[in-house]
């Protein structure tokens, strides 16, 4: 089998796409970003279906040394990167150890940084929602910030009948990008999510990786401020 191939999307990152798998009867993408730390091992960021040509082409960069879920919603395939790399320390969005008690894992992502990979890869977490508590990136040798579910945007016609719908009144078909509705509306505590934002935009990313978006390779905190201008901020 042909090694799957990597998008190189700047200093010492990645990104692999994969399936399409369903949420709510949504067709959703899924997309994974590698990121080769200082001392060469591996940071795993939403790890996608886990195939032996993705397998032979992360191990060509690096020893696979941490598996980063985003969101609890992003868990659909941890359970086999952590049996191909049992080594590997695994780490939990908000909520994802209640929701997955089948996963033993290894620690939980807080809002600042564990020392494997601090100065390298800043974390905020995205406080405000009652149901749902996102972990923001950025990878500071790229200026590249990473966002699961915040910031969403799908091609025109991705959607059929009334799901394309109810994307197109969620703002999240291109050109449009934004938070969708019913996430949005989870965001009872707007002190919280403007505050958790503002560090999101403090770190200037010159470009973005989203799960479900393009890969935006300019001006990315411009881009930023417009999906997320219903948090209260001005750009």
């Amino acid at each position: 089998m042909a090694a799957e191939r990597l998008i190189a999307f700047g200093a010492e990152i990645w990104v692999a796409e994969g399936s399409v798998v369903s949420y709510l009867g949504f067709p959703y993408p899924t997309r994974m970003a590698i990121i080769r730390l200082a001392d060469g091992g591996l940071f795993l960021w939403s790890p996608i279906a886990l195939t032996p040509s993705l397998q032979a082409t992360v191990e060509a960069l690096g020893t696979v040394r941490y598996l980063v879920t985003p969101t609890k919603l992003h868990n659909l395939y941890l359970a086999e990167w952590k049996a191909a790399y049992p080594w590997a320390q695994l780490y939990a969005a908000p909520g994802l150890v209640q929701h997955r008690r089948d996963i033993a894992f290894d620690d939980r992502l807080m809002d600042k940084p564990p020392a494997a990979w601090a100065n390298q890869i800043d974390q905020v977490l995205v406080q405000g929602s009652f149901a749902i508590t996102e972990v923001a990136f950025y990878h500071r040798a790229s200026e590249t910030a990473l966002i699961a579910d915040l910031i969403q945007s799908f091609p025109p016609g991705w959607f059929k009948g009334w799901r394309g719908w109810i994307a197109r009144r969620a703002g999240i078909v291109a050109p449009n990008a934004g938070t969708p509705l019913d996430l949005r509306a989870t965001f009872t505590h707007r002190k919280a999510v403007r505050q958790s934002v503002k560090r999101i935009f403090d770190w200037g990313a010159e470009h973005l990786i989203l799960a479900h978006g393009p890969l935006v390779e300019e001006d990315a905190t411009g881009y930023m401020h417009k999906a997320l201008s219903w948090v209260g901020l001005s750009a």
